[in-house]
């Protein structure tokens, strides 16, 4: 038998049922405004990098007419490393499409999380060691890095037959540090005799990242014999045509050197946290 309610007992559960309520009503309020804050915070940094992104643009575009160089002939290589993804997506929003990678995992994780970005680009512009070629072989559509036979050959061998020949550039050490990876210039003939024989390869340029130099006119001094053997190479073949030189520090020489690809994190993405890295 259904016991009847006495109007005391009514009239607390009414005002326990309204006390609930507002504090449903508070929680959704506050989630809503977490929610808000979220999308502030995710509005401001890809504002933040559309504005990044546009000032390095401006810059490369006025170096190129300042150096008399053909309009649209450098291309801007936007450096992702350490990264989140929502940088990266907010970067592609404002129109980029080639990014760097300098850590192999992390270029690999980066890829199959925006594979839904079909016209992305990714180029992997950091040391390779031999047991992680294989990845970079099946994922990256450019490389940057190579500097010795046994990894040219590893990237031919590894490269899936269902994808395109992989870009690569030659790294070149043109400033001659022992701490430095690259080929000499006086054995650079015989990598590029190498490399334009395999069959999953497809030789686009030179790459270098010489030692920092005092002066813009150090820097040109540095850079010229790069620039000669690549207008040598590019006369003998119409595939390269990628000279991989200029980061932030010396963009004006790298572009009056001949640069047609410069390389750009910080100015764009901000401050890097290495602690993030994969």
């Amino acid at each position: 038998m259904m016991r009847s309610l006495c109007f005391p007992e009514v009239l607390f559960r009414y005002l326990l049922w309204g006390m609930q309520s507002q504090i449903n009503s508070l929680h959704l309020d506050n989630s809503g405004a977490w929610r808000a804050m979220a999308i502030k915070v995710e509005s401001n940094e890809a504002l933040e990098i559309k504005t990044n992104l546009t000032r390095v643009t401006q810059q490369v575009d006025q170096l190129v007419q300042q150096y008399q160089r053909e309009t649209g002939s450098v291309r801007l290589l936007a450096v992702s490393k350490t990264k989140p993804l929502s940088a990266l997506e907010a970067a592609y929003a404002a129109g980029q499409r080639a990014f760097g990678e300098n850590y192999v995992q992390e270029a690999v994780d980066k890829f199959h999380a925006l594979a839904h970005l079909v016209d992305i680009e990714w180029h992997f512009i950091g040391p390779i060691q031999s047991n992680k070629s294989r990845l970079i072989a099946e994922t990256m559509h450019w490389v940057h890095s190579i500097d010795r036979e046994k990894i040219a050959r590893r990237l031919s061998e590894q490269r899936p037959k269902d994808l395109p020949p992989l870009n690569v550039c030659i790294q070149v050490n043109i400033s001659g540090e022992e701490s430095k990876a690259g080929v000499a210039l006086s054995d650079l003939n015989d990598m590029v005799a190498l490399i334009t024989e395999l069959p999953n390869l497809r030789l686009r340029g030179l790459m270098a990242i010489p030692a920092p130099q005092k002066s813009h006119e150090a820097q040109c001094l540095v850079y010229e014999p790069l620039r000669q053997a690549f207008v040598e190479l590019s006369k003998s073949d119409s595939m390269i045509d990628t000279l991989s030189i200029g980061m932030s520090g010396d963009l004006p020489a790298a572009i009056q050197s001949g640069s047609t690809m410069v390389r750009v994190g910080t100015a764009i993405f901000g401050e890097r946290d290495y602690s993030a890295k994969a």
